[in-house]
């Protein structure tokens, strides 16, 4: 049985992203310092080979897509669009804390929705069914790697919804220009709806970094009572 491989990507830097605002479906591009970042990384380390590539329509990361995969088809899809924070947008968390609409966001779990914006179940609804229209293409093409540029809000929703093993959704969190490999089976993904998250993104030789982390080496992997650290 073939095994499929989807590389998720978290977007390079923006000059906004480092002042720690909701960006939501605010368009700005990378940051010089963002562009840079993902052309160390790609010099350094090594980005998984892809025969597509997808991203979301946002500028930072079909701008990311140009920088690590400047000879691939680029696909934007609005599936994997970044999460609509509604009346939030271009705020950050000094600005909203004492506000009781933010407070209920915050409180109200994965059903809640900012006013006039996305809660993270539809977030994670798109986002599957983005999902299941790549990995329906790539089996009747039999593309095996395939990379999706997107947000850092749609890989933790993605990974911690469908990813094995199971853990919270902190736990997938990313750098800029970061992310997971993850293998899939037709078997796997129409029975369970679920992958197997494989390594970090980059590789780094031997991904030394998440089987220490996860618990490969010692035995712990499957073991749902560890904690891994945050």
């Amino acid at each position: 049985m073939i095994t499929y491989k989807i590389h998720w990507i978290r977007h390079g830097r923006t000059g906004e992203s480092t002042e720690g605002l909701y960006l939501g479906r605010m368009d700005p591009p990378l940051s010089e310092a963002g562009k840079q970042q993902l052309q160390n990384n790609a010099q350094s380390f090594s980005y998984p080979p892809a025969q597509m590539v997808y991203t979301s329509p946002l500028r930072r990361c079909t701008q990311t897509a140009q920088i690590l995969y400047p000879d691939r088809l680029t696909v934007p899809m609005d599936a994997f669009c970044e999460c609509d924070f509604g009346d939030f947008t271009g705020k950050s968390f000094a600005q909203l804390k004492g506000l009781d609409a933010y407070q209920k966001w915050v409180e109200g779990g994965f059903e809640a929705a900012p006013p006039s914006g996305e809660s993270g179940m539809a977030l994670l609804s798109r986002a599957i069914c983005g999902l299941q229209e790549i990995f329906t293409r790539m089996t009747a093409e039999k593309m095996t790697d395939v990379a999706v540029i997107t947000h850092g809000g749609v890989i933790m929703s993605l990974l911690s919804a469908c990813g094995f093993p199971k853990r919270e959704m902190r736990h997938w969190v990313t750098d800029f220009g970061g992310g997971f490999t993850t293998l899939l089976t037709p078997q796997m993904w129409m029975r369970d709806r679920c992958f197997e998250i494989y390594a970090e993104i980059p590789w780094r030789g031997v991904d030394q970094k998440f089987t220490d982390d996860f618990g490969i080496l010692d035995g712990t992997f499957y073991d749902d009572r560890r904690t891994p650290n945050p």
